[in-house]
């Protein structure tokens, strides 16, 4: 399908139900559940994750300074990660992440890999966007770009403001929808609204915040980089008044370290090892649950014990959130 310029564009699809009464809602990049689902059965019911994350690489063009993938994998092979495709059968999303997942140059045999299969989101900083956009649009629910405000800021956390606004651009003129994400410090709490007022700007479906974790560069971080709970919930409450005040249309989520959240992601690393995160007492945060490249991911699941928690963080229920539109 292609718009009368000849650019390529989204199939139109609004959601997509998955059962148990949860769906996908395309236009805000979210899972949605019937307002009475009992989120504990439903988790005890399902016999595959809501998401999981491919790391499809550990490399990275950047060198963010909350970084935890500091420690480098070799990258699967396309036939590792078609049998991990095969293995995640029933999975809802896949993530196709990294590292920077857009540096591998066949990423667009990947997405052809899964698309049909899973509904696909990638997080990327966007550098290498002109290189993959083409290929990848229709096919992709959602880009997720990591953006931590204005330029002094994000160049100051995260890397080259210009170059990731280049590969942004190159994604959206192959109409492939926008979210945002950025880890919160101290130090970037005046930057928030302008990430917003950005997302505003490029039509993004929502804004994730995220609370750094002690692992990897983020150890590097001096502790009043690290804000409270109080505070992060302080600072969503001003952030949802302003956006109701200047009309901003994103959905905005936060998402903070609680015991409900404890372990709510599923990671698949290079090598088709499957961790729980985060898991707060254990080694750098992970927790093995087997091996995807060795068995599927329904024999995975049976041994995960933070069903509850994965259910309640990606159905919205354990964290901030605003609906996206206009308030």
């Amino acid at each position: 399908m292609s718009t009368h310029l000849g650019l390529p564009t989204v199939p139109e699809q609004t959601r997509r139900d998955l059962g148990n009464g949860v769906a996908f809602a395309f236009n805000a990049h979210h899972f949605d559940a019937e307002p009475n689902l009992d989120v504990e059965a439903a988790a005890n019911a399902a016999t595959v994750p809501l998401s999981v994350i491919v790391q499809v690489t550990k490399r990275c063009d950047f060198g963010c300074s909350f970084c935890s993938e500091t420690l480098q994998k070799p990258d699967p092979t396309l036939e590792q990660l078609d049998t991990i495709r095969k293995h995640l059968a029933g999975v809802g999303r896949v993530f196709l992440s990294g590292g920077e997942p857009l540096i591998r140059k066949d990423f667009s045999e990947i997405v052809d890999m899964y698309h049909r299969d899973h509904i696909v989101a990638v997080p990327t900083n966007a550098t290498h966007g002109l290189d993959h956009a083409r290929n990848i649009a229709g096919k992709i629910a959602f880009a997720n770009i990591g953006l931590e405000g204005p330029r002094a800021t994000t160049r100051r956390v995260r890397g080259d403001y210009d170059k990731q606004m280049a590969g942004v651009r190159a994604l959206q003129e192959e109409g492939i929808p926008l979210a945002l994400s950025s880890v919160v410090y101290r130090s970037t709490l005046s930057a928030l609204p302008f990430t917003v007022q950005i997302a505003d700007v490029l039509g993004a479906g929502k804004v994730k915040f995220i609370l750094p974790l002690r692992k990897g560069n983020a150890l590097g971080l001096p502790d009043h980089e690290f804000i409270t709970q109080d505070e992060a919930e302080t600072t969503f409450a001003r952030l949802k008044e302003a956006r109701a005040e200047h009309q901003w249309s994103p959905a905005l989520r936060l998402t903070t370290w609680t015991p409900q959240n404890e372990g709510h992601m599923i990671v698949i690393e290079p090598d088709g090892i499957a961790r729980a995160w985060p898991v707060y007492d254990a080694t750098d945060l992970w927790e093995p649950l087997g091996n995807v490249l060795e068995e599927p991911i329904t024999e995975i699941w049976k041994r995960y014990r933070f069903k509850v928690n994965h259910y309640s963080k990606y159905l919205g229920r354990s964290i901030h959130t605003v609906s996206q539109g206009v308030a």
